[in-house]
């Protein structure tokens, strides 16, 4: 027996191919139906016979063409109606690969700038771009997540492998949009009501904060153990310098002073919900710790996962229809011009 197509290979394809068996239907009709009965009132004209249009109505040839005409437009009608398709070659996506979903604070706090960058001083939202997109770029193969909190956690990509639009998301997140305050525990209860329905071993959520719990409807420690029943692994990073130098006279440090900008950062709590969980607590105190830290991260272990294999496809219907419709507006016309010339 000969081979089928390979799968790799591009064709036409139907998805209700079985229309195709209503191809006879007009001529089944014309066959077996009896005509309609007209019962129209009639004039009789004796001198009918001599009238130019009473010899014949149409020719044998222009009869054949509109027989074919319609004939094409039936065919063409049945083949939009079967759902015509365009397959594509076959893509494979990764066997392996991870769920990750990526917990990023954009509360107030973030706009303090206590971060250099490319040697000039910029706010911490602005460090969680520059490392948290490169690492983003770099999980092919793997389904990321991003959740921006404040005073309220949402969801701004759901698990997808469009690394492009979740990095671009996370570029134009802006600080304050989610509130000033920092709901931590709601944010976790978000990534495991997203990471629910995944392998367990891939449910891995990466929580970034500056600070502390300040709102929110779900405390932080009960957070971590809905968490840990769910299987959620989390990683938390502490993000902030442990030091700055502010208030300095003409640009000197002659009345300066030095403060801890990282003073209300709850490192027990982070460290608690990463041990409850399966996870690791990281501190980030500059923009070198924080790209180590991602750079770590990306080491996790790969998930196996099912191998799955796609291939796309192109609806192609409207090209028959719109070809049915054209060749339809034509037998109207030629209808038109025998009435016009009599013939």
């Amino acid at each position: 027996m000969g081979e089928g197509p390979p799968l790799t290979e591009r064709m036409l394809s139907f998805e209700l191919p079985l229309l195709f068996l209503l191809l006879p239907l007009p001529w089944l009709v014309y066959r077996f139906v009896p005509p309609a009965l007209q019962q129209n009132a009639a004039l009789y004209t004796p001198f009918y016979q001599r009238l130019p249009l009473a010899e014949s109505s149409s020719t044998g040839k222009r009869s054949l063409f509109a027989v074919i005409l319609l004939a094409l437009c039936w065919l063409l009608l049945v083949s939009a109606a079967a759902k015509p398709s365009w397959l594509g070659e076959q893509v494979h996506l990764p066997a392996t690969g991870r769920n990750l979903m990526l917990a990023v604070d954009i509360s107030g706090s973030m706009q303090v700038e206590d971060m250099v960058l490319n040697d000039q001083r910029v706010n911490r939202l602005q460090v969680v771009k520059e490392v948290v997109g490169d690492f983003v770029q770099q999980r092919a193969g793997d389904r990321l997540g991003l959740i921006l909190f404040g005073s309220q956690a949402y969801l701004q990509t759901p698990l997808t492998f469009d690394r492009n639009t979740l990095h671009q998301l996370l570029l134009e997140a802006q600080i304050g949009f989610a509130g000033e305050k920092t709901a931590i525990g709601d944010a976790i209860g978000l990534a495991i009501k997203r990471l629910q329905g995944n392998e367990e071993s891939s449910r891995v959520l990466i929580l970034l904060t500056d600070g502390a719990n300040t709102a929110g409807a779900v405390p932080p420690r009960q957070a971590a153990e809905l968490a840990a029943e769910a299987g959620v692994k989390i990683y938390t990073i502490g993000m902030g310098a442990d030091e700055m130098v502010t208030g300095g006279l003409f640009g000197t440090t002659f009345g300066a002073r030095r403060q801890n900008p990282s003073a209300d950062l709850d490192e027990d709590t982070l460290r608690l919900i990463a041990d409850q969980t399966g996870g690791r607590y990281y501190r980030a105190k500059d923009a070198n710790e924080l790209q180590q830290i991602y750079t770590e991260l990306d080491r996790l272990e790969a998930i196996e996962q099912e191998s799955v294999t796609y291939r796309p496809r192109k609806s192609l219907f409207h090209y028959p229809l719109g070809l049915a419709a054209a060749l339809l507006f034509v037998w109207l016309l030629f209808k038109r011009a025998k009435v016009a010339y009599g013939s």
